[in-house]
């Protein structure tokens, strides 16, 4: 290391956005700077960039999103220089694609390498695992769950190896950036007037990319039966997520709030650029995926905000969500069950609801704090550091 006790991290992602692992990336990264860490990232760009404090923080814009072998190699030798210039003593891998550049910089300037193994990512044939081993190939894997660890015990076991370290860190979320206290009634009533809430009745807010895997058709399903079973009617659902260009699927989507006449009922937003307010004026958060969730960052926000969080029984959710108590969980695929439960939920009395937002609020300060997230990372960096001293 340069300085006495200064580390320096270099991490690498795709893009800055504002996904789970770009936010993790993102925290670690000013936390760093606080410990007196020199803090690097390697990005191709994302809405984040602009946040980066650039006193604490320097950005190196790199093509590491791309697949490309020429570009990928390209990346091998200006990480390589950067590691070299710059003296980084870790490189910290986030996404595939730049992970298998990362190797090989850390091969050539014999640097400590790291991975963070953010999802369970396809692997329909043995080239596709061979591809995803990449984040195997560190001297600390980082599972953000223990159903990743899991994950990676049962599918990737031969490219374990004893040497190498796998361990889980949960990911943590900002809780006084996702907390009810700091939100503004301004920006709060704007959002009310620009999504047409009528604060008559209960909002039912489903979060998240329009993607099949995230389940929305169930969501729309499950709000028919509420009308139709239940005799439900005070109450609007909004869908918050981009479709990224998959129109296709957008489209069905549209269709089937059209054939169930829901056009009244289910709005379709794009985009919010701060979450922690549409959670504010949400009386129920769903996460309706039907593949597990890595994570399950909805479920957590939604708890940090102290509202009722309704999800699919697979994935990070059965670890994130106390059911019955901070949330529930029901059968997924299921949208009888889905709405079921919805139901239940709009039945509790004040009192059960603000028990629940409290029960989610104490969970997530007690085991997904990015504080806590940020801490446990900067202790191993240290740890492997000094075993390789």
């Amino acid at each position: 290391m340069g300085k006495k006790n200064q580390m320096k991290i270099l991490q690498v992602i795709p893009k800055l956005g504002y996904g789970g692992a770009e936010t993790g990336c993102y925290d670690l990264a000013h936390y760093l700077y606080e410990k007196d860490c020199k803090s690097f990232i390697i990005t191709s760009g994302g809405e984040l960039i602009k946040y980066v404090k650039k006193d604490k923080v320097k950005i190196f814009r790199l093509p590491v999103h791309s697949k490309n072998p020429l570009l990928m190699i390209l990346n091998v030798v200006l990480i390589s220089l950067i590691i070299l210039f710059y003296n980084i003593d870790i490189v910290h891998a986030r996404s595939r694609a730049p992970a298998w550049s990362c190797l090989y910089s850390c091969i050539i300037t014999r640097r400590i390498f790291v991975t963070t193994f953010h999802g369970t990512y396809s692997f329909s044939s043995e080239i596709k695992k061979f591809y995803n081993s990449i984040m195997l190939r560190a001297k600390l894997i980082i599972a953000g769950s223990n159903f990743i660890f899991q994950h990676i015990n049962e599918n990737y076991q031969k490219y374990l190896k004893p040497k190498n370290k796998l361990m889980v860190i949960f990911r943590g979320i900002n809780l006084e950036y996702y907390n009810k206290k700091n939100i503004s009634e301004i920006k709060k009533n704007k959002l009310i007037k620009d999504w047409q809430i009528d604060l008559e009745k209960k909002t039912i807010l489903l979060p998240g990319r329009l993607t099949h895997w995230k389940g929305q058709n169930i969501f729309i399903e499950a709000i028919n039966i509420l009308l139709e079973d239940y005799n439900k009617s005070s109450f609007q659902a909004i869908i918050l997520g981009s479709d990224q260009g998959r129109k296709v699927y957008s489209k069905k989507l549209h269709s089937l709030v059209e054939r169930y006449q829901l056009g009244k009922k289910i709005k379709f937003v794009s985009y919010c650029k701060e979450m922690p307010i549409a959670y504010s004026l949400s009386d129920i958060i769903v996460s309706s995926s039907i593949k597990p969730e890595a994570f399950g960052r909805i479920a957590v926000e939604a708890q940090a905000m102290e509202k009722p969080i309704v999800a699919s029984d697979i994935g990070g959710s059965k670890e994130t969500i106390i059911n019955g108590k901070s949330g529930y969980l029901y059968n997924s695929s299921d949208p009888r069950e889905l709405a079921k439960t919805l139901n239940n939920v709009m039945e509790l009395n004040q009192e059960a609801l603000y028990s629940i937002g409290k029960e989610g609020r104490k969970n997530v300060n007690k085991k997904f704090n990015v504080e806590q997230m940020c801490q446990t990372t900067f202790t191993e960096y240290k740890k492997i550091l000094n075993s390789n001293a």
